[in-house]
């Protein structure tokens, strides 16, 4: 099949074929005589397998690895779970601080309610923002901003 047909059963773009092979993901054969991809049931598995893998959060370096270590006989799963188990507390802390930034938001957004808009006068450049309490530790969150 070829790639617009291999996207379609998969529900993805042929863009995203495309990304995958490029990526080394999928290997499609070529056609002999006009040198299009050609992808087999293998293709469309693997395919389906990374959209599975995406959904859990693996990034395609990660992916890429799975794959290998599958295409050369070993089994996956033992890394599949240590990177899992690796992630989640990362994941929940970041959960943790998008719920304190909803929080602040919400809380910005209470204060601003009354508070009349300003014109910046070289004094101030946004009496909304210049009006929050500054943050605790402004350490901590300009680091926090730059990941």
């Amino acid at each position: 099949m070829k790639v617009s047909e291999l996207a379609h059963l998969a529900g993805v773009t042929a863009e995203t074929v495309r990304h995958y092979t490029r990526e080394g993901l999928l290997h499609p054969e070529r056609h002999p005589e006009n040198g299009y991809q050609l992808f087999g049931q293998n293709d469309l598995d693997r395919l389906r397998f990374i959209q599975r893998a995406r959904t859990l959060g693996f990034s395609v370096a990660e992916i890429r690895d799975i794959l290998d270590h599958a295409d050369h006989g070993d089994s996956p799963c033992p890394m599949v779970r240590d990177l899992l188990a690796s992630r989640l507390p990362q994941i929940r802390e970041r959960i943790r601080e998008l719920e304190s930034l909803a929080s602040r938001m919400e809380e910005a957004l209470a204060a601003w309610k009354e508070m009349p808009d300003g014109t910046p006068d070289g004094n101030s450049l946004c009496r909304l923002i210049e009006s929050f309490p500054e943050p605790l530790n402004a350490d901590h969150e300009t680091h926090e901003e730059t990941r």
